[in-house]
């Protein structure tokens, strides 16, 4: 146990001094992790080395329950249509493509090349999205690259699932393949929509509770993984609907905002931890020798992959823009080059079987496939932003979101002070003082985004990310009167026949807005 803990405080030295060296010079946090890792495999007193059911049963469910909490489905909803060609379609034709080029390539058998393929479809969002950080990216775009990881994922498993059943068995029909790929995906959807649902009904109870909430979520996040596996459906795409409806669903029923906070907060803690320590483990585990002298073939399998990717991508988007607002050419490269690989590959390696001709062949190609893709794509990544110019965001565009982030704070403030005001938290004197303070800064920012306006002729509707916008916020605003007209016949404060009309008429707009 003594060693345990020396080695822990190490590792935790080590991933303080990284943030710490990332931060300064610019370098993704996840690629500082890898390259540390390399270099303090002596200081260790016990190796550590990744072990797939960990990853797979404790540390995976963490990262995609917090990635899916924090999702805004409305968001994701405008937007689900390359998403679901990119995470669904995509991912299938990225891993033929590469598994064919490798069969021939590297001389692999199907199975072993089918699984290599698969493998390396995946991408993997951390590492992304860290880079995002360094480089600010149209919000639009973020959310096509966490949709679509938050779907790869249990696309792939399932793919993987169903290549080691064949290798198993020694054939399963196409028919009975997409039957079995249908119903686990839609089974952990209905798995995930279930216990996500009563996780949010059991919130209402606790919405001054923020610890037991916790300790909610952190039961629905491993449970229903657990569920899934038990009911032989995806535990991954489980997850990712049961966050969603938490993170949609639960928090917005009457929880506190301080109880939200916290919340999340933990989450985002315990994805950071869970981050590093797998990134860590990833350096840990590369051996430079052994990756040299195979270089040709890991070149190879970059090469491999890219072809798949650049075939999926751009032929799928190219079809997504025939019948959704257009993803700009500009952002389908960052979507080609963002494939970079994590943690998940290399896990799903380490569980190939045991039986598999040149398993460990295979997993020294997906290890070095990975630590190439976080070294050279997460740093070229936000070189290749900046020469795409999709980071600039004009002066006006900023004042514009600076003074809005300054109104919806403060409304949100003057929201909380009401709900204290009314429970008898607050007196009504000290209600009102406060109140009227941030009142001045609700009128300050009005008045200035007012004049912003009339200086210039609707900003918002002269782009299309403006238009994107202007119809998520009617979208929110037709789904809230539809929200408060079923409300009020289930209350019984009107009748179902008065409305009807009424309601289909939100539904044909809802629909318009989607299409548009």
């Amino acid at each position: 146990m003594a060693q345990v803990a020396t080695t822990l405080t190490i590792l935790l030295l080590v991933a303080t001094g990284v943030a710490l060296l990332s931060r300064r010079f610019r370098v993704p946090y996840v690629t500082g992790l890898v390259l540390a890792g390399l270099g303090v495999t002596q200081l260790l007193p016990n190796p550590l080395h990744l072990d797939s059911a960990l990853i797979l049963n404790l540390l995976l469910p963490i990262l995609l329950f917090q990635a899916a909490i924090n999702t805004d489905v409305s968001r994701l909803r405008s937007t689900i249509k390359p998403i679901s060609l990119l995470a669904g379609p995509g991912v299938a034709l990225a891993a033929g493509i590469t598994a064919t080029v490798l069969k021939f390539a590297l001389n692999l058998e199907w199975i072993p090349a089918l699984l290599l393929g698969t493998i390396l479809a995946i991408t993997d969002t951390v590492s992304v999205i860290a880079v995002f950080k360094e480089v600010s990216v149209p919000s639009r775009l973020t959310t096509i690259v966490e949709g679509e990881s938050l779907f790869n994922d249990g696309v792939a498993l399932v793919l993987f699932s169903l290549i080691l059943e064949v290798y198993t068995r020694g054939s399963v029909t196409v028919l009975a393949g997409l039957q079995q790929l249908v119903v686990v995906i839609v089974g952990g959807a209905l798995v995930g929509l279930a216990i996500g649902s009563l996780c949010a009904v059991l919130f209402v109870s606790l919405s001054d509770d923020p610890l037991s909430g916790i300790l909610l979520t952190v039961a629905v996040a491993f449970g229903t993984f657990q569920a899934g596996h038990g009911l032989q459906v995806s535990g991954v795409v489980a997850v990712v609907v049961a966050g969603l409806t938490v993170g949609n669903r639960g928090l917005n029923q009457s929880v506190s905002a301080s109880s939200k906070i916290t919340l999340l907060n933990f989450w985002e803690y315990a994805d950071f931890c869970v981050n590093t320590f797998i990134f860590l483990l990833i350096g840990l585990e590369v051996e430079p020798r052994l990756l040299w002298n195979i270089i040709p073939s890991i070149l190879l399998t970059i090469l491999a992959y890219q072809v798949g990717r650049v075939l999926s991508v751009y032929p799928l988007l190219a079809i997504s823009n025939r019948f959704d607002l257009p993803i700009p050419l500009r952002w389908q490269h960052v979507l080609f080059l963002g494939n970079i690989k994590g943690s998940l590959s290399m896990v799903l390696a380490l569980s190939l079987p045991a039986s598999l001709p040149g398993r460990s062949d295979l997993i020294a190609l997906v290890y070095g496939a990975v630590f190439v893709s976080l070294i050279g794509q997460a740093l070229s990544l936000p070189w290749l932003v900046k020469r795409l110019n999709i980071a600039a965001v004009s002066e006006f565009r900023q004042q514009i979101e600076a003074l809005q982030s300054q109104l919806i704070a403060a409304k949100a403030a003057q929201n909380e002070l009401a709900v204290l005001h009314d429970t008898g938290v607050l007196p009504k004197s000290v209600y009102e003082e406060m109140r009227s303070s941030y009142q001045v800064q609700v009128a300050e920012a009005e008045k200035q985004l007012r004049d912003l306006h009339n200086r210039r002729t609707d900003p918002l509707i002269s782009s299309q990310g403006g238009a994107s916008k202007l119809n998520a916020v009617r979208r929110r605003l037709l789904m809230v009167e539809r929200g408060a007209l079923n409300d009020a016949i289930r209350k019984r404060i009107i009748s179902e026949e008065v409305v009807t009309q009424r309601l289909r008429s939100i539904d044909d707009q809802l629909f318009r807005l989607e299409d548009e």
